[in-house]
């Protein structure tokens, strides 16, 4: 019998989680302030993490904290008082990749679900096997691996295993995140969650005898940018990803905004629900290719699932595409208006795109804008401010307010 696979989103602090539950995820993951693989988040402090998990479970969604850094003997003495506390806050699993965190995880928190992350880079059925031997539920495989690479660790990894792999996001120009270079070059610890991304940066040769003469190495008149990976994007064929046996659809972006949350949520909520309608003959619906042009993204790639020869992995540039920009949330809705929070200046006579939390789209040009006080205004400049403007279709609270760019 076909099982939709899991939608799972990043939340990197407590606003993202509200908006992925919002906006369509079966579930989310994060971190705890240490431990975790993204250092850049705000992530959750033992109280936001304990409010986190309650309110994952209120919904019926669940949760998953990382815990898959590559910690050094100093960081690890503090592991066990880590574990213990999640163990009495009770996520629905922990994601690791260290052996002596896995080993401290069933010692610590044994009654907390064990997910393999992709740090530890599966690639065949037999690190799946040992996984499962070990006591992990889940693996979340290696990102370089095709669609036919992951249906034979289906065949034969174990029946009750389930596999995790990544859909949409960052790609990391080394072999699933493990990587030195940030380390090397920035002081900064990329298996620590600190990555600096070098991979991203501009680079020139420089010539021993010519000291402080840069040359460019030049793909185009933009310089160069060898390094520096496209993102993933499994919209299109997502239902051969289903077929290939995969359990749980990730998303990439705990370091992303709300938004962008948001709308690559509802985006692959779509594409998930099409997929269950039609198992046999998934058909990408076009609002989700839409939807995901509209959130801010470097060039899109089919990564590795489709082959090495359809695996273009360097951009050239390290620049998003940010075609659209939000204006607003909106607080509530009665009667034809909405109140809205500022999140960027609209300006009176602009035509104002609205996305809902059930992924529903549509425009509309407000004829009035006005403040707080009820008074008229010509834009909203100041950040955060409340103001409100008249739109006949519902708006749940929650909705996102956008304008095209240019």
């Amino acid at each position: 019998m076909f099982k939709k696979p899991e939608l799972l989103a990043p939340a990197g602090d407590m606003e993202r989680l509200q908006y992925a539950l919002l906006y369509g995820a079966d579930a989310v993951y994060l971190a705890g302030t240490r431990f975790g693989m993204r250092g850049a988040p705000q992530n959750f402090a033992p109280d936001q993490l304990r409010q986190a998990v309650a309110l994952c479970h209120e919904k019926g969604k669940k949760v998953y904290v990382t815990v898959n850094t590559m910690p050094t003997n100093e960081e690890i003495d503090a592991l066990p008082e880590y574990l213990a506390l999640l163990e009495e806050i009770g996520p629905d699993a922990l994601i690791v990749a260290d052996l002596g965190v896995l080993s401290m995880a069933k010692k610590y928190a044994p009654s907390i679900d064990l997910h393999i992350s992709t740090q530890a880079g599966i690639v065949n059925w037999a690190a799946a096997a040992a996984a499962w031997e070990m006591g992990a539920k889940r693996v979340v495989l290696a990102r370089e691996l095709t669609l036919e690479q992951i249906a034979g660790i289906r065949e034969k990894a174990p029946a009750g295993l389930e596999i995790e792999a990544f859909v949409h996001g960052a790609m990391c120009m080394s072999v699933s995140g493990r990587c030195l270079l940030s380390n090397y070059m920035a002081g900064r610890d990329g298996n620590r969650g600190q990555c600096a991304q070098p991979c991203r940066w501009k680079y020139a040769l420089l010539e021993e005898k010519r000291p402080g003469q840069y040359f460019e190495i030049g793909e185009n008149e933009e310089g160069s940018y060898i390094l520096s990976a496209e993102d993933l994007c499994a919209a299109p064929f997502l239902g051969r990803v289903a077929a290939a046996g995969v359990d749980s659809f990730k998303i990439e972006g705990r370091a992303k905004s709300f938004y962008y949350v948001a709308s690559v949520t509802a985006a692959y909520r779509r594409a998930i629900d099409a997929i269950g309608e039609h198992p046999e003959q998934y058909a990408c619906p076009p609002e989700t290719l839409a939807e995901l042009e509209r959130c801010s993204h470097r060039r899109y790639s089919p990564g590795f699932y489709l082959g090495r020869e359809y695996a273009v992995q360097n951009v050239t540039d390290d620049r998003y595409e940010r075609g659209w920009q939000i204006v607003a949330v909106v607080e509530g809705w009665q009667d034809g208006v909405a109140r809205c929070t500022q999140r960027g200046k609209l300006t009176l006579g602009e035509e104002v795109e609205a996305l809902r939390p059930d992924g529903e789209t549509f425009a509309f040009a407000p004829s009035w804008l006005h403040d707080a006080d009820g008074a008229p205004i010509a834009a909203t400049p100041h950040a955060m401010m409340p103001f409100s403007l008249p739109v006949e279709r519902e708006l749940p609270a929650g909705s996102i307010l956008r304008i095209k760019k240019g």
